[in-house]
C-alpha cells in the first residue's frame, strides 16, 4: 500500500509559525513521524509540501494509478480551494483531510472546508497525531475496499 501525504501552504513553517497553535515541532519532525509509522505498518508513503495550490492539484494528480490512498493537510486552502476538491473527486482516490488544530474553533473563515467533499474523513486539532491517525483510518478503509 501507498498513501500520498500532502501538505499545503505555510506547512513547510511548522516550529515557526504561531507556536501556539502549531506547537514547536518542525515539518521535518512531522515527517519522520510518519515515515517511521510507515515503516512500522509496512507500508509506504511519499510527504510532500507546497505553498502552490497548482503544484498541489498536480500532485493529487499524479497519484492517480499510483497511490491507494492520499492525506492531505490543504491549510488555508482548505477554505478557498474547488480546485483542490476538484482534483480529489476526480482521481477518485480515498483521501482524508488532516487539520493539525480544530478549524471550527478559530476565526469564522475557517469553518468552510471545500475538500472535505471530497474525503471520506475529516480529522481535526490532534497535532502531529491527527496524521498517525488518518494514515491507520486510511490503511483500514483500503483493506476494507479490497
Amino acid at each position: 500500500m501507498h498513501i500520498l501525504v500532502l501538505n499545503g501552504p505555510n506547512l513547510n513553517l511548522l516550529g515557526l509559525r504561531e507556536p501556539e497553535h502549531y506547537g514547536t515541532q518542525t515539518y521535518a519532525d512531522l515527517v519522520a513521524l510518519l515515515e517511521q509509522e510507515a515503516k512500522h505498518c509496512n507500508i509506504t508513503i511519499e510527504c510532500k509540501q507546497s505553498n502552490h495550490e497548482g503544484t498541489l492539484v498536480d500532485e493529487i494528480q499524479g497519484a492517480y494509478g499510483k497511490a491507494d490512498g492520499i492525506i492531505i493537510n490543504p491549510a488555508a486552502y482548505t477554505h478557498t480551494s474547488v480546485a483542490l476538491l476538484d482534483a480529489v473527486k476526480a482521481v477518485k482516490i480515498p483521501t482524508i483531510e488532516v487539520h493539525l488544530t480544530d478549524p471550527d474553533t478559530r476565526e469564522a473563515f475557517r469553518h468552510v472546508s471545500y475538500i472535505r467533499q471530497g474525503c471520506i474523513a475529516t480529522i481535526c486539532g490532534k497535532g502531529f497525531a491527527g496524521y498517525v491517525e488518518a494514515m491507520h483510518l486510511m490503511i483500514a478503509y483500503c483493506k476494507d475496499s479490497h
